[in-house]
């Protein structure tokens, strides 16, 4: 579902033969049907990616099906994300760290061998606004999503002489199912966020999955280490300007809903 299933389409739509590892069978069958019904190729497998069998048999299951394997995005995301230090169970951030951080790392350690022997691949990780910037209350998820850069870098560091290249996507809001009812619900509160970006509006599963899919063509071929902000500028603003703003508009929208 979300940015995962949306880049799952979408590079099936450029010709990509796709596997869909998730937890949630029943979504992941789902997006493999609508891939086939557009004409494109994949498959699902149920994966918990917060565990070294998960990941490794990912791998060994996509190049068991196709031979090759030429990308993986790392977009999984598992844990409570509010809560500070001393609110947080040590089993969610232990949780959060396995799922957010150490998938990837292992999603590397298997996927790089395959990648090496058809001379190179692409390695996506999905950070977040939150790994550039932090909101109070958020210790997992800024924790996991601000190593995820770091991660990212010395990835491409390590692998670039074996032509993988990895990079990082650092979304803003972005409205995806899971989030959508929310907004369906309040949405004045949907509109107080947009009004918070300089293009007026917040992110969809799809913008991202298209900065995805050119990160892994062959027109990003000169691009590796980076973590490429698809935000609609919302990072880009002053936060004093940005509160001035912000304030101005709810004393002229006094129906505006506050999600936290």
């Amino acid at each position: 579902m979300g940015i995962g299933g949306a880049t799952a389409r979408r590079l099936a739509q450029d010709g990509a033969r796709v596997l869909v590892a998730d937890v949630d069978d029943q979504a992941a069958a789902r997006n493999v049907q609508t891939i086939r019904d557009a004409g494109g190729t994949g498959e699902s497998q149920h994966v918990d990616v917060g565990t070294a069998d998960g990941v490794r048999g990912m791998v060994e299951r996509a190049i068991e099906l196709w031979g090759r394997l030429d990308i993986v995005v790392n977009n999984a995301y598992s844990g409570t994300m509010h809560g500070d230090a001393v609110e947080l169970s040590e089993e969610h951030w232990d949780r959060a760290m396995d799922v957010g951080l150490k998938a990837m790392f292992r999603a590397a350690k298997y996927a790089v061998p395959q990648m090496r022997k058809t001379g190179g691949g692409s390695l996506i990780n999905l950070s977040s606004v939150h790994g550039l910037l932090v909101a109070p209350g958020w210790l997992a998820y800024e924790t996991v999503k601000t190593a995820v850069i770091g991660l990212t870098r010395q990835l491409a560091a390590d692998y670039g002489p074996d032509g993988i290249r990895v990079n990082a996507i650092c979304p803003g809001h972005i409205v995806t199912e899971r989030i959508k009812p929310q907004w369906d619900a309040h949405p004045a509160g949907l509109r107080f966020f947009e009004e918070q970006y300089p293009l007026r509006r917040c992110g969809t599963p799809m913008d991202i999955a298209n900065a995805i899919a050119f990160l892994c063509s062959s027109e990003a071929s000169f691009i590796t280490g980076q973590a490429l902000v698809v935000d609609g500028g919302m990072t880009l603003q002053l936060q004093e300007n940005l509160g001035v703003r912000q304030g101005r508009y709810v004393q002229e929208h006094p129906e505006t809903w506050f999600p936290y």
